[in-house]
């Protein structure tokens, strides 16, 4: 109880997030929101830094194309279609709704996740340890639920909610499955990030495009710069992939996430707004220099 009294707008921001559905205008709600996330005002109308503009983007750049692309399912088709299907991770099986899932027909190590969703995510090592029962409740109340409300990302809004089964893929580590996120400007690539200890003591550090560690970082995964992490060999072809599918994109921004698996590389997810455009950057004045790179907003 004395965490929430002491931390006052973290208590709004929980009870906001009950709430915030039932305020009709995107606008508003994400001028409240971002009041209670970042404790400034929104500057929509001259927007100058990173999360701003992306801010923007939510309201004003609506291709209906990128609700295929946040659909998990959905865009593998058209991720295959622009880089080839040898990127894409094998599915399982699709499923409209927990009862279709027949768990004798699956192997004995998968991922389960709901395609319209972030947090609907089951990673199964060992079927014989499984809970089917909890797991089905996960995936059930996933199913029910819309991730637009929570930040008005627009694209996720109409996602069929549907589960998809895919084959479980894990890296060199052995143990996790690392993901490499490339931020691409107007099809080209910046910078990268590559989260680790994400289960324990969840950090970030971000690198440019010859692997250089860059000086900025995000407030909740604070980065390390002691941490020593090994950058495959091929991070050249890595980038190449991610400009050719943002190109085709055509956004003045987007995320594209990709996995290398014993130098063999596979795509994750495309993103458009990370952290949805809430994500305090440090130190705060890259926040501005990053937005540098959005063009076409005004």
């Amino acid at each position: 109880m004395l965490h929430y009294i002491n931390k006052p707008r973290h208590t709004l921001k929980l009870l906001f997030d009950s709430i915030g559905r039932y305020i009709k205008s995107d606008t508003l709600f994400i001028r409240i929101r971002w009041r209670l996330c970042m404790g400034t005002p929104l500057h929509l109308d001259k927007p100058k830094t990173f999360n701003e503009k992306l801010q923007w983007l939510k309201l004003n750049n609506k291709d209906a194309r990128f609700i295929k692309m946040v659909d998990k399912y959905d865009v593998k088709e058209y991720v295959a279609s622009v880089i080839g299907n040898e990127y894409i991770i094998p599915t399982l099986a699709i499923y409209k709704t927990v009862e279709e899932i027949d768990f004798s027909t699956l192997p004995k190590q998968f991922v389960l996740k709901c395609t319209h969703d972030s947090g609907g995510l089951v990673v199964c090592k060992d079927i014989s340890k499984l809970d089917k029962n909890s797991i089905k409740k996960k995936l059930q109340k996933s199913l029910k639920r819309n991730y637009f409300w929570r930040s008005r990302e627009w694209p996720y809004k109409n996602v069929k909610p549907r589960i998809l089964a895919e084959k479980y893929m894990v890296d060199d580590s052995g143990y996790e499955l690392k993901d490499y996120k490339f931020f691409c400007f107007g099809g080209k690539c910046r910078f990268f990030k590559i989260d680790f200890d994400r289960y324990t003591d969840h950090h970030a550090n971000y690198y440019d495009c010859d692997a250089k560690l860059l000086p900025f970082g995000e407030a909740d995964m604070s980065p390390i710069p002691s941490k020593k992490i090994e950058i495959p060999s091929n991070l050249k072809e890595m980038v190449a992939i991610a400009e050719k599918l943002s190109a085709d994109i055509k956004a003045p921004f987007v995320r594209i996430d990709l996995y290398n698996i014993h130098k063999r590389i596979y795509f994750g997810e495309i993103t458009f707004f990370p952290a949805s455009g809430m994500g305090k950057i440090v130190p705060q004045e890259w926040d501005e220099k990053l937005g540098n790179y959005i063009e076409n907003v005004p």
